[in-house]
């Protein structure tokens, strides 16, 4: 199943052999090609959770059929009979396994985490019988050895196949190979033991207010959107504070009730840290240990080397330098904000000393004295719907994009909308799902989702991309108001939409976003620059109530205070990034996870006036599945390129320029993985990356 594994994405559904109609009447709906307008579209309507396991069951039959027809073939290997042919598998499980994840990650109930349990190490061991499979892995060796007279984008492909399959053990002697399977299919239970822990905690904890004085602080529209959260739940009447951190960042940040500050910010990071039934650690214990031993098998000094090998920085040691260059100046500014902090407490005279639960609170009474900014002042002008209103705008500057809303199609959940997305000669691209709000059985966060990958190959197939987000949704027919920290996230994710909306690629294993870890982040975090751009802001910033755009005197004060905080920012992000890579690099070395975490932290001069931004035991970047495993430095390793990267803009015509544009488009943006990601760069920015773009953004010294 392609999407779990590094098969990608599924070629044209209509070269799948048809069904006589009597099988069609009794087959299960989910792995059925997708009918309807635009190439065809998920159904939705017809899922039901009790159809998941067979429909998964006989997904990997088909799946395993179709490549035992490719070993069996009697001529001799070719691109064609075995690679194209391995493009063409699959499909029924790519289009099974994306419903299956939207219910696990979306929707999920105690029935669909029953079928999570039960389905994850068989889909685990469909996926090593596959990668481990001596005969295929013959005949992609073979293509692959005679590449020189394929196409380049054939090239990278058979490079992409072989490549995968011997960091997958295809080489392994036939017992490492049934131990490596063996690990694969008990971490996939781990990952989803992990990842329903902290759903229970993130779901179960709940703070009601009820008294003026617990909403003490609270702007309106966060009281507005905990009414709703808390009518909801059966509380009408009360506020409800959920354990998700769209709910606790503007509670921390607002609320004047320091003891309620406290309360909610050691609920929300002792997440899957309670020593109770959804207690993480000894999960993780035992998922660093499967993955020390797998990568020693494998060839490997330890993980960290296995996954960070087919990245842009080829080596842990490469992304270590990286971070190790930021934290220094992250934490000496972490410093310098805690004494501007400590000092305005003071004059308070509470006998505040400045605690984690302190922090936002603080930040925001010191951007009030130095910039004389209040960020809720700016929350009236970021409605949820316009700051879509301007992406989409955006968008179509930069890459002749055009979103149209419909309706003919059908969604998993009554919040869900989707535009139709065409291109500036009138041509479909694809369809842009948007599920914006928090919910029961939703994991926390904000991702990008590809339901179907671009190819053309086998006739054009256009993309389907979704963007999700945990918005605490307002009261009937009011706004959604978002924080400008939630705005940049949403033109974060929106930029991994457009990277797989702009694909133009032949092959759906390389199309979209099916690039490195450290590389994936660029095309997001690029995107997040245009928030801030006038032509945006005057345009989409609107106030709720009045519809006048956001003063230039207020964007001028948003401007000032651009390096305000990145003490914080960095140093809350990068104590996870360099966790993560040192319990990676620590092989199989007996680990406690909490004492790990702190003495690390301690080793490095954490400050202790704050978190990390994900603890290891709710870590599920990390933990949830191999992903970001040895990898969260990936945001770091791709912002150093998106700063570079919208300099170059600027030393041109500015963030419009057509030219420029054009160049992102065509070096970067439409290629997916068929170059290179370090050639991809060097294309559009006729260089290397320089960290010292990034360095100037924090205001950090650059020498």
């Amino acid at each position: 199943m392609k999407r779990r594994t590094f098969l990608t994405a599924s070629a044209a559904l209509a070269t799948l052999p048809a069904l006589p109609a009597f099988a069609q009447a009794q087959a299960n709906p989910l792995t059925l090609a997708w009918t309807g307008p635009y190439g065809g579209v998920p159904p939705f309507d017809k899922v039901k959770v009790a159809d998941f396991a067979p429909a998964l069951t006989e997904a990997m039959a088909q799946e395993r059929a179709e490549v035992d027809a490719i070993c069996a073939n009697k001529a001799p290997p070719s691109f064609d009979n075995t690679l194209a042919a391995l493009e063409r598998s699959g499909a029924m499980g790519e289009r099974v396994g994306v419903i299956y994840g939207i219910w696990s990650g979306t929707l999920s109930t105690p029935e669909v985490r029953d079928v999570d349990k039960a389905m994850a190490p068989k889909l685990a061991a469909h996926n090593d019988a596959i990668l481990q499979n001596p005969a295929l892995f013959a005949r992609i060796a073979a293509v692959y050895e005679a590449r020189a007279g394929l196409t380049p984008e054939q090239q990278r492909l058979a490079w992409l196949y072989w490549t995968r399959f011997v960091r997958a053990g295809a080489k392994l002697s036939a017992p490492d190979k049934a131990r490596v399977a063996q690990i694969n299919q008990q971490l996939a239970g781990l990952f989803t033991q992990f990842s329903q822990n902290l759903l229970a905690d993130e779901t179960d904890y709940v703070l009601y207010l009820r008294t003026e004085s617990e909403l003490s602080g609270l702007p309106e529209d966060v009281r507005a959107a905990a009414a709703a959260a808390a009518e909801a739940r059966g509380h009408k009447g009360e506020f409800a504070i959920l354990n998700t951190r769209s709910s606790i960042d503007p509670f921390l940040t607002y609320s004047s009730r320091r003891d309620l500050r406290e309360k909610v910010w050691r609920t929300f990071y002792s997440r899957g840290d309670n020593g109770d039934a959804h207690d993480n650690n000894a999960i993780i214990k035992q998922i660093l240990k499967l993955r020390a031993e797998r990568a020693k098998i494998l060839g490997y000094p330890t993980h960290a080397h296995w996954r960070v090998e087919p990245a842009m920085a080829k080596t842990p040691e490469a992304a270590m330098d990286l971070m190790m260059r930021v934290w220094p100046f992250a934490i000496a500014r972490v410093r310098q904000e805690v004494s501007q902090m400590q000092a305005i407490a003071d004059t308070e005279k509470r006998g505040v000393k400045i605690a984690p639960w302190d922090y936002r609170y603080y930040a925001e009474k010191v951007r009030a004295e130095l910039y004389a900014l209040d960020m809720n002042a700016v929350k009236p002008y970021l409605q949820l719907d316009k700051l879509r209103e301007g992406m989409h705008w955006a968008a179509g500057q930069l890459y002749g994009f055009s979103f149209t809303p419909v309706t003919d199609v059908p969604v998993a959940h009554p919040d869900i909308t989707v535009w139709e997305v065409k291109a500036a000669d009138g041509a479909h691209v694809g369809l842009w799902y948007f599920d914006p709000y928090a919910r029961a059985g939703k994991r926390s966060g904000a991702w990008m989702n590809a339901y179907r990958s671009q190819s053309t190959f086998d006739g054009a197939v256009t993309t389907i991309v979704s963007n999700n987000a945990n918005f605490v949704k307002g009261a009937p027919g009011e706004p959604v108001l978002v924080s400008w920290d939630d705005a940049k996230t949403m033109f974060h994710e929106f930029g991994h939409a457009l990277h797989g909306l702009n694909s133009k690629v032949a092959y759906p294993s390389l199309s979209g976003t099916a690039v490195a870890r450290d590389y994936v982040e660029f095309p997001s975090q690029l995107n997040e620059h245009w928030l801030s751009t006038p032509q945006v802001l005057n345009r989409f910033a609107l106030h709720y109530q009045t519809g006048k755009p956001i003063p230039a005197e207020l964007v001028e004060k948003i401007n000032k205070a651009h390096t305000f905080r990145t003490g914080f920012d960095v140093t809350e992000y990068l104590s996870s990034a360099l966790i993560d890579m040192k319990l990676h690099l620590a092989g199989d070395a007996d680990i406690d996870p909490d004492a790990f975490e702190r003495d690390e932290l301690k080793k490095l001069g954490m400050p202790e006036e704050l978190p990390m931004r994900h603890r290891t035991p709710q870590f599920q970047h990390v933990f949830a599945s191999d992903g970001y495993s040895a990898g969260y430095y990936s945001y770091l390793w791709s912002e150093v390129l998106d700063h570079d990267a919208f300099e170059a803009f600027e030393e041109a015509g500015g963030p419009y320029d057509k030219a420029m544009a054009k160049r992102l488009h065509d070096t970067i943006m439409s290629v997916g993985n068929t170059v290179d990601p370090a050639d991809q760069y060097r294309a559009f920015r006729g260089r290397d990356p320089d960290v010292k773009a990034y360095l100037r953004d924090k205001g950090f010294p650059t020498g």
